[in-house]
């Protein structure tokens, strides 16, 4: 969740950092800091609050010189925040700085040792143990001593480490969270994510779990847990530069919506291709033939949050058009429930960052008892895409809001295809309706443009509702799915309590909460539930209910049932998420604007959720 920064080279370190914490900020965080190498010494500077605290402390950085450091966003996990609790952290003399992402699950009996060993602590973290415990192994060999240290440390961390003997080099290692190595003519770099340093280099290196790379300002040299050195081979990050900026838009969120229509076409394009003058899904990634695809016999699909709300609609999708059962797990639950895999089960993992700690946990469990995982991620390189038997890439580049939007819709394109591939090379899609299926799915980035270009129309109507205090979204079958993720959209980002419910419910206790002018958003795409979906609608009525309906272009007998409309692009049913979500998007997005909220940076939460 934290975000991490380091740089060694010929330029002054302190600035480089601030700006690459910067285009962190996204990840959430409630302290930041840095440590630099000064004359014979490192310098450290922390502060709680917003990243601007730090700058002008520092006066931009101008008042730590030196060409070597390391710089932390924190997100709180053991301690509440306070300059303390902050990033870098230190041994008592100070000629030791770490900062970490992650969280060291044995801490306590690890605290407790360097505690006995005379060592005091002046934070609540996990992360000073690590200091400590660096400080009490060390003997002159850095590298040797991060080593003995991590074999001794149970749970996940990314790091940056210094010491005041080693001037010259700055030291990373991770497990199970994200960090890149980057370089370019003056110097190297350290950071959680790509945005960090795309404005310095597009030359990066992945770092795989358990390995220790050490910086310098002209080299970097790569080693495992067992101190041998490892080749490495360097990636290059092709996003626009400014593709990590607004772009004009008031906010990262409302940008990266108007992306959805490209991040659409960038997803679906690759895998549709013409052979024998007939089109056919192609999803190279799989990595199975027609045969294997075939002996499916059930598929698990494991996220959190959004990307479980994409999973639940590709229930209905996978069920529908390929007639495989399918069951959805949130990642949380999924790892502790031990769960029963069975011969012929296929594990779909979806996640936007391809870091996301429960979802990770649950594509390690399910490959360690030998069933195959396909890995739905945004993020080329990442611990997922690594560690999947098959990674299908979203192609929706960097997200930048943490009320995800474009990654969410490449993940239900990406559903789709594969929905449409196992249903047509299992025989049950005629080329007839595998060519109608395709063509609606070719045509959802120009329905999506037409849906965006109403948002004046929806902003007026959010902004009624700005004062609201419940709102409910009800939806039957895949409309309850897209109700989960419209939900989700308006609390995260306007902070208005909001729940959804399967409509057919409402009857068995959820109906006593509605009273005179609550809000319910009822999702009704599904034809043959419209007339369930109407009768729903007219019992919250009965109530005292304000009814918004977004529903498809036919519809029009939900007109006399609700208060306002919505209506959508005519579609096949299996793709309706991929237009219902756009002004459910528009309606929480401008009722969080409207309440002045950070819409970006919604209060409590981060972008990639690397820690249980």
């Amino acid at each position: 969740m934290c975000g991490i920064v380091g740089y060694i080279g010929k330029e002054q370190a302190a600035p480089i950092i601030l700006d690459g914490l910067a285009r962190l900020e996204y990840r959430g965080y409630d302290s930041a800091g840095m440590a630099v190498y000064e004359g014979n010494k490192i310098s450290t500077r922390k502060a709680i609050g917003r990243l601007k605290v730090l700058e002008n402390i520092t006066r931009g950085g101008e008042s730590m010189p030196g060409h070597s450091g390391i710089g932390h966003t924190r997100w709180a996990t053991h301690g509440a925040p306070s300059d303390k609790n902050a990033h870098p952290h230190t041994n008592e003399a100070g000629t030791i700085a770490v900062v970490h992402n992650g969280i060291i699950e044995n801490y306590i009996p690890l605290k407790k040792k360097m505690t006995d060993r005379g060592c005091h602590f002046v934070s609540e973290t996990d992360t000073e143990v690590l200091a400590h415990m660096l400080d009490y192994y060390y003997k002159g060999n850095p590298l040797e001593t991060i080593i003995k240290v991590l074999q001794r440390v149970e749970g996940s961390y990314a790091l940056g480490i210094m010491f005041a003997d080693h001037p010259g080099e700055i030291y990373a290692a991770r497990k199970d969270s994200p960090l890149i190595v980057g370089r370019n003519e003056s110097g190297c770099f350290i950071a959680s994510d790509v945005p960090a340093i795309l404005k310095y280099t597009r030359t990066v290196y992945y770092l795989d779990n358990q390995e220790v790379v050490v910086l310098r300002g002209d080299d970097l040299s790569f080693y495992s847990m067992d101190e041998e050195e490892v080749e490495k081979e360097s990636a290059t990050i092709d996003w626009d530069a400014d593709a990590a900026e607004k772009a004009g838009y008031e906010h990262f969120m409302l940008k990266e919506m108007y992306e959805q229509p490209r991040t659409i076409v960038d997803t679906i394009s690759p895998r549709v291709r013409d052979r024998n003058g007939e089109r056919e899904i192609h999803i190279e990634e799989l990595n199975m033939t027609d045969d294997e695809l075939r002996a499916i016999k059930k598929i698990h699909i494991v996220a959190c949050g959004s990307a479980y709300h994409a999973g639940v609609t590709g229930k209905y999708v996978l069920e529908g058009l390929a007639r495989i059962p399918v069951e959805v797990d949130l990642a949380s639950e999924f790892r502790y429930r031990n769960p029963l895999l069975e011969e012929g089960c296929m594990v779909i993992v979806i996640s936007q960052s391809g870091e996301t700690a429960d979802t990770l946990a649950a594509l390690r469990e399910s490959r360690e008892k030998g069933f195959q995982v396909l890995g739905i991620v945004n993020v080329v390189g990442s611990s997922i895409a690594r560690e999947a038997d098959a990674c299908l890439y979203t192609w929706a580049g960097p997200e930048i809001a943490v009320a995800t939007t474009k990654a969410y819709s490449a993940q239900l394109a990406a559903l789709y295809l594969l929905a449409m591939k196992l249903a047509k090379v299992r025989g049950l899609m005629s080329d007839r309706e595998f060519t109608a299926l395709l063509a609606d799915l070719k045509c959802l980035p120009d329905q999506i443009e037409l849906l965006l270009g109403q948002k004046q129309k929806i902003q007026r109507f959010a902004n009624r509702y700005l004062g609201a205090r419940d709102i409910f979204f009800i939806g039957r079958g895949i409309d309850y799915a897209i109700s989960l993720e419209g939900s989700l959209k308006l609390k995260e980002i306007s902070y208005v309590h909001s729940e959804a419910y399967a409509a057919g419910e409402l009857k068995h206790g959820t109906i006593s909460l509605i009273e005179d002018g609550t809000l319910v958003v009822a999702v009704s795409t599904q034809p043959e539930l419209y007339q369930k979906m109407i009768s729903n609608i007219v019992e919250v009525k009965a109530r005292g209910a304000f009814v918004m309906a977004v529903t498809n272009e036919e519809n029009k007998a939900v007109e006399k049932a609700s208060d306002y409309v919505v209506y959508i692009p005519q579609t096949n049913p299996y793709f309706t998420n991929s237009l219902a979500i756009i002004p459910l998007q528009l309606f929480a997005y401008y009722v969080a604007v409207g309440r002045g909220c950070d819409v970006d940076k919604p209060r409590n939460l981060a972008k990639s959720v690397t820690v249980e």
